[in-house]
């Protein structure tokens, strides 16, 4: 069994990290999605829509395979923070979470989100590209 930790912020962002999850998880696994917003005057209603719908994407593609816990944190942290203190109350097996891929020229550049993760997390993370080369 595995506890999965999927961050997301898009429902495109939530497609991409299903396309990866749909061939590794299965019945034994627990997977949870989280979307984090900054709340106060930086929230409106429509981030809120948009982050239901990114978490309605996971339960609508792995809810059949597997068990889907979603989590709406509007708590005034940085997105990071609030991925790795999910990450630490599940106890997390692995983060899942999206890097944008930028020009050739530049390489991959992490977001500064997914980078903050990958910086400050002592668990496996996968990074799941979101976009193909400019």
């Amino acid at each position: 069994m595995t506890t999965y930790l999927v961050a997301t912020d898009h429902v495109d962002t939530s497609a991409r990290l299903c396309d990866y999850l749909v061939d590794r998880v299965d019945a034994a696994d627990d997977l949870h999605a989280v979307n984090s917003l900054p709340g106060g005057d930086e929230t409106d209603t429509q981030d809120v829509r948009d982050g239901e719908e990114a978490l309605n994407v996971i339960v609508s593609r792995l809810g059949g395979v597997t068990t889907v816990e979603t989590r709406q944190l509007i708590r005034g942290n940085e997105a990071h923070e609030d991925v790795l203190q999910e990450a630490d109350e599940i106890d997390a097996d692995e983060l899942v979470v999206g890097i944008r891929q930028r020009r050739p020229a530049a390489n991959m550049v992490f977001g500064s989100t997914a980078q903050r993760i990958l910086r400050r997390s002592d668990r496996p993370i996968v990074a799941v590209p979101l976009t193909e080369h400019e």
